[in-house]
């Protein structure tokens, strides 16, 4: 299977964290299953960890890069097709993050 994961699951892949299910962490670690993130994830990370929004991520952005290429999870650029696409993405009121409109995009 093929899996696309937003930044907070790609954070909470990192810590270990709890709060992705077992199913998920099963799922996500299944050699067998390919999975995606998306630059945009990354960049994300990078606002964050520069304005102070994840003090409890212990790891720099260049180390976080290579941790998904050790996890052999495949990086998606983006592109201005990816744009374009991003415009034709309807907003949801009950979400409407910029950044997971725009990981979406990309796939």
């Amino acid at each position: 299977m093929k899996f696309l994961i937003d930044t907070q699951v790609l954070i909470w892949v990192q810590e270990n964290n709890p709060a992705l299910s077992k199913r998920a962490h099963a799922l996500l670690s299944d050699s067998t299953n390919t999975v995606c993130i998306s630059q945009v994830s990354l960049f994300e990370i990078a606002i964050k960890l520069k304005i102070g929004k994840l003090p409890s991520f212990r790891i720099t952005l260049d180390e976080l890069i290579q941790q998904v290429d050790s996890d052999n999870f495949q990086l998606l650029g983006m592109t201005n097709s990816h744009l374009i696409a991003y415009d034709k993405i309807p907003f949801f009121e009950d979400h409407r993050d910029p950044f997971d409109r725009l990981i979406l995009a990309t796939h």
